[in-house]
């Protein structure tokens, strides 16, 4: 009976493994630090209208009532659209082409930003920000999945949400030393922001775009034995990466699979929360009382403290080879957070909520992707299913964007109170989901267990395929 296990059973002789392990190191020199620093700016430009909100950005435009949020929602709609595109298009295309085109063009919508002079014109440039940078992270997460070992994937993707708080620290920083620039050149702090953002995207991105491979078998900083090594190591992961079959061939069956929405909606239910949390931080540092230069900075101890944790949870769901456990867990400290700014008043215990809240909020989003690109199978179903789930995950972002409207200030009750509440139901659609690839493993195990060879699965489905749970 042949059993795989993905790209963690490595077959061959141990100097093929050792050219394997070679070959994996030079992805992390290369590959792993050009996608941290392409994520990093992708969630500043995302991310950055959020301080921009603090020195001036609503009322230069005069957005009032719940018009930002309303900005924030309509471009999660785009966001949600292209995200499977754009993954799609990496498999055709190669992450070289397909990012590299979405550099340029979400690097032009940035500029574009700090010209704007109206809500139409703010929210057709961040509709466009939306499409354009719908498929870095999950584009990013598909390609770690089809390079390195199931078990070893969650340190990858942790980029993603690294680069968050990276970007998050460094954002609050960058935009305090913007903001203390004033108004220059007749143009007002926030629209600097942009424009600076911008031309470091500009170059910054640019010189990552030069690193990127058309495809990890050709890869250009791989040695020709090591290029041969990834493509006999492709080829003898057939059942797990497939034949490089048309990815219509998995259409219906990325899109009826159950798995796919039960742990799309846990993923939702979790993202409200830090969808809600990235946007809003300093909008709710703000509200609780704080000067509006003291924002910028507040943030930074917050998202310093996020990545400890995302770190540290991530290296021991690699090392333990699971991944639901951590999901679960981890919803209670996002839900504690939430309740301690419910419950109190009090500035800096609503400040000290942010803090536990972190301790949690980063590892979900990464390691239920970690988890659901590795328990996907092949490659044609991953680029389609996985990108799929993200996009009803970032669903959340139509919600967090009208829960944190300026009149509900300081405190945000109602926003804080459903997200919190949200959590609640992550926690028990994660474990259902758990249950459900546990239950289809219990299966397998017995029709092999009684000399099947096959139940009629062509996917991670399969008898060949063990999920990681």
């Amino acid at each position: 009976m042949l059993e795989n296990h993905g790209a963690d059973e490595p077959s061959g002789d141990l100097h093929d493994t050792e050219r394997e392990k070679a070959a994996l190191r030079k992805f992390d020199k290369w590959l792993v630090p050009v996608a941290f620093i392409f994520l990093v700016l992708c969630s500043l430009d995302r991310n950055n209208i959020g301080n921009a909100r603090t020195f001036g950005f609503e009322t230069d435009l005069g957005l009032e009532g719940n018009k930002f949020g309303n900005i924030t929602t309509l471009f999660s709609t785009t966001f949600v659209i292209f995200e499977v595109p754009w993954v799609m298009a990496i498999k055709r295309f190669g992450p070289n082409r397909a990012l590299g085109t979405a550099l340029i063009l979400w690097s032009c919508v940035t500029l574009a930003t700090g010209f704007i002079q109206n809500y139409d014109q703010a929210i057709a440039v961040r509709m466009w920000l939306g499409a354009c940078e719908a498929g870095v992270a999950p584009g990013f997460s598909y390609l770690f999945s089809t390079i390195y070992p199931r078990e070893a994937v969650g340190q990858r993707i942790m980029m993603t949400n690294l680069a968050n708080c990276t970007s998050g620290a460094f954002g609050g920083l960058f935009a305090y030393a913007v903001q203390t620039m004033g108004t220059r050149r007749g143009l007002a702090p926030w629209r600097w922001l942009f424009i600076v953002e911008f031309g470091l995207t500009a170059v910054v991105g640019g010189i990552c775009w030069a690193i990127l491979p058309t495809s990890p078998e050709t890869a250009w900083f791989l040695s020709a034995e090591e290029q041969e090594t990834m493509l006999l190591r492709k080829q003898r992961d057939t059942l797990y990466r497939g034949q490089g079959e048309s990815n219509r061939k998995w259409l219906k069956r990325s899109f009826t699979d159950p798995f796919i929405y039960l742990v799309g909606i846990a993923f939702f239910t979790s993202s409200v929360a830090i969808t809600g949390f990235g946007v809003f931080l300093p909008t709710i540092i703000k509200g609780l009382g704080y000067a509006s230069l003291q924002v910028q900075y507040m943030t930074i101890p917050v998202y310093i403290l996020g990545t400890i944790c995302l770190v540290t949870n991530c290296y021991l769901s690699d090392r333990f080879k699971c991944r639901a456990p951590f999901l679960v867990g981890c919803t209670f400290p996002v839900m504690i957070g939430y309740l301690i700014c419910v419950g109190t008043s009090n500035p800096h215990a609503g400040y000290a909520g942010m803090f536990v809240l972190v301790l949690g909020v980063y590892t979900i989003s990464t390691l239920v992707v970690a988890w659901m690109g590795t328990n996907m199978s092949p490659d044609g179903k991953r680029a389609i299913a996985m990108p799929y789930a993200y996009s009803i995950a970032n669903l959340s972002s139509l919600v967090s964007a009208q829960l944190y409207p300026s009149n509900q200030g300081p405190r945000y009750i109602q926003g804080n109170s459903i997200s919190a509440s949200l959590n609640v139901v992550a926690a028990a659609l994660y474990f259902a989901s758990w249950m459900l690839l546990r239950r289809r493993d219990m299966k397998k195990a017995k029709l092999r267990a009684e000399g099947a060879t096959t139940n009629g699965y062509h996917d991670d489905r399969g008898l060949h395929f063990d999920y990681i749970l």
